[in-house]
């Protein structure tokens, strides 16, 4: 118990690629369940009312339940000389910043419901913020499997708890608790979490308690504080105000087009930004220019996240439709507007990360309270004109998000424009590539208000064929990673079956 000396020492235990493959492992698998579970769920137990109810109350604790990190995960990954005391400070005041911010949430759940007119909301934000009381015992843990590039470790953390969570939320809503299966759903996966975490950590707890040396992780805990904040009320701030402007059942919309853009954006790009941070970290300790491994990141992240998001946008309404039923259809144009909203937000990855690796707080956070101020007053401006206009605001702010970061990104690494600019031009032609069977299939065989299955699957697949040919003709760096991933996990398997087995 607390052997925080053997989580300081340990090495690597994998290679960036390697950790990389391993993080998509985890990814897929997740996502898969969390997939199957939200479709189970949505066209046989679960109304739109009821998921804008549960939507309304997620919003409302995870508003000020994001600060719990307290910058404690990004410290532990970023430090350059990490001590076993200060891992044990650092987890320390995780726990204690962590359960105030607990206690808070649950001390709010009445103020909420009132807030919305709703009694309903009491109990379904109560169980949510009561699930926040588990996660800072599984935060340090966890951080430190990052540290050391543990991502097997990390995958049984992530596919335990998204198991633990479809379990219970599909048990509870067969039973008929609607919104309250959801909540009981996100309380065990976060104990799941939690139990899974310490088993691969070997059980490391913060006592005694220990406040020396505090002075770094604060510093970092208060800039992650308002850039959680930031963060959190542009994440939330859609589902907030059309609850309170609008009702259940557009919030019931709105989070299930937003929310399937970005689990599909996750899926495809969302597994791997963990393993980057202490990737970089490694890089800028070594004093080596970070320009050009961040291009590659860039061509990873635009390269296989603006096809996939094109593709989703292009087939939102037959996708809609057959996933969830015609009940969810008025979903598919915001799925639309807000997939292509995920482009602009790829298109400069680590934005956050990378500033504070570089202790570059200030640019970060003034840049962040200018973003978050235009999300929400466009949110604010289009949301008395519906929920389509709320959508469209999301790419609008995409759009201001690229102009806001783009030059402290150019200005902290050094790229230079020009190179950017070729690789969005080689990511943009193989997206165009991906979604033109699709649309060429709009015209030729079934319109999309009439696209089936067969349609839907020949075409996304004739798409990643021509997605794959274009990256290989126009020379995009993406090719090569993909080459080189799969030949690395070709010589591990290999080692693994040339090693002798022992009796």
């Amino acid at each position: 118990m607390n052997n925080f000396a053997d989580l300081a020492e340990q090495p690597p235990a994998m290679s960036v690629r390697t950790a990389a493959a391993w993080a998509l492992v985890s990814q897929y698998t997740a996502f898969a369940i969390q997939f199957a579970t939200s479709i189970l769920l949505a066209r046989w137990f679960i109304t739109p009312a009821e998921l804008g109810l549960f939507s309304i109350a997620f919003a409302a604790v995870t508003l000020v339940a994001f600060l719990q990190d307290f910058g404690v995960t990004r410290y532990i990954n970023g430090e350059r000389d990490l001590t076993p005391d200060k891992i044990h400070t650092a987890f320390t005041i995780s726990v204690g910043f962590a359960w105030g911010i607990a206690l808070l949430a649950i001390l709010a759940s009445g103020p909420i419901a009132a807030f919305y007119h709703d009694p309903a909301l009491r109990p379904v934000t109560l169980v949510i913020a009561c699930s926040y009381l588990l996660v800072p015992l599984a935060i340090v843990p966890q951080a430190t499997c990052q540290r050391r590039m543990d991502y097997k470790s990390n995958t049984m953390i992530e596919v335990g708890s998204s198991v633990a969570n479809a379990a219970t939320a599909i048990t509870l809503a067969v039973m008929g608790h609607g919104a309250l299966a959801l909540a009981w759903g996100a309380f065990a996966q976060q104990g799941a979490r939690l139990v899974v975490s310490q088993w691969r950590a070997g059980l490391m707890l913060p006592w005694p308690l220990r406040l020396a040396g505090a002075a770094p992780v604060l510093k970092l805990g208060g800039t992650n504080s308002v850039l959680a904040t930031c963060y959190s009320i542009t994440g939330r701030a859609p589902e907030l105000v059309i609850g309170r402007l609008l009702n259940n059942v557009a919030v019931g919309l709105f989070a299930r087009a937003s929310g399937l853009a970005l689990q599909l954006r996750l899926l495809v790009a969302g597994a791997v930004t963990g393993v980057f941070y202490p990737a970089f970290r490694r890089v800028r300790d070594s004093g080596e220019p970070l320009a050009p491994p961040y291009l590659r990141v860039v061509a990873a992240y635009t390269g296989v996240t603006w096809p996939a998001m094109a593709g989703i946008a292009v087939l939102a309404g037959p996708l809609v439709n057959l996933l969830y039923g015609p009940k969810w259809i008025a979903a598919a144009p915001l799925l639309s507007w807000i997939a292509f909203s995920q482009l602009c937000y790829v298109a400069l990855p680590l934005n956050a990360d990378l500033p504070l690796l570089l202790d570059r707080m200030r640019s970060l956070i003034r840049r962040n309270v200018i973003e978050t101020v235009a999300s929400v007053l466009l949110i604010a401006i289009s949301a008395p004109f519906g929920l389509l206009w709320v959508a469209i605001s999301r790419f609008v702010h995409g759009l201001i998000f690229i102009v806001i970061y783009a030059p402290m990104m150019q200005e902290m690494l050094g790229f230079r424009w020009r190179d950017l600019a070729a690789i969005y031009a080689r990511s943009l032609l193989a997206t165009a590539a991906a979604v033109t069977p699709v649309l060429v299939s709009y015209l030729v065989w079934h319109p999309a208000s009439e696209a089936g299955m067969l349609q839907m699957v020949s075409m996304a697949g004739a798409g990643g064929v021509c997605w794959l040919i274009t990256l290989r003709l126009v020379g995009h760096p993406l090719f090569g990673e993909i080459a080189a991933m799969l030949g690395e996990i070709t010589a591990n398997l290999r080692q693994r079956k040339a090693r002798p087995v022992t009796p």
